[in-house]
């Protein structure tokens, strides 16, 4: 096999991990949040209008079902674009692909936790919301279980299958 063909192979194989670490991290967050925070199915609604509104703002509460699932289509953006950091991270930084797990647990926890919780909603629509300690630990768990592990190991996966068909 070729040298550029290898290196498109490479390319494909890591669009498909994105999208994967993605498509799994944005599954699992988005169960957890409507397991944790809803009891019914309007406010299984409402947890995806308000998503949605990071974008659109309040109207996105009157919005209805096209709004609920613009608020599903910006979830697995988020969880897409925070797995293409990862794996963009992973490939400057071993340490990630060699402690996942670890890695997992702090990319979830602080850096997810962080940007989300201290740049990108206050910076939204949304706005800055009010602080509580057991809302924090939560939201914490809910990214570092959810995110972060997920995407640390389907990136680890990737990296492992990647060397073998390298070595090959």
């Amino acid at each position: 096999m070729s040298a550029g063909r290898m290196g498109a192979f490479s390319w494909q194989r890591a669009g498909r991990t994105i999208l994967w670490a993605g498509l799994v991290a944005g599954t699992l967050d988005l169960t957890a949040a409507l397991i944790v925070y809803t009891r019914s199915g309007p406010a299984a609604i409402h947890l995806l209008q308000s998503i949605a509104s990071g974008l659109i703002g309040k109207a996105a509460m009157d919005g209805g079902g096209a709004t609920a699932l613009l608020g599903v289509a910006c979830h697995y953006f988020i969880a897409t674009s925070w797995a293409a950091i990862y794996f963009a991270a992973s490939r400057r930084m071993s340490f990630l692909l060699e402690h996942p797990l670890v890695s997992g647990v702090l990319y979830g926890g602080v850096v997810v936790y962080g940007v989300m919780n201290h740049i990108v909603v206050p910076l939204s629509a949304i706005g800055p919301r009010p602080f509580t300690l057991h809302g924090a630990i939560k939201a914490a768990v809910i990214l570092v279980v959810c995110i972060g592990i997920p995407i640390a190991v389907i990136t680890t996966r990737f990296a492992a299958l990647d060397s073998r068909i390298a070595a090959a």
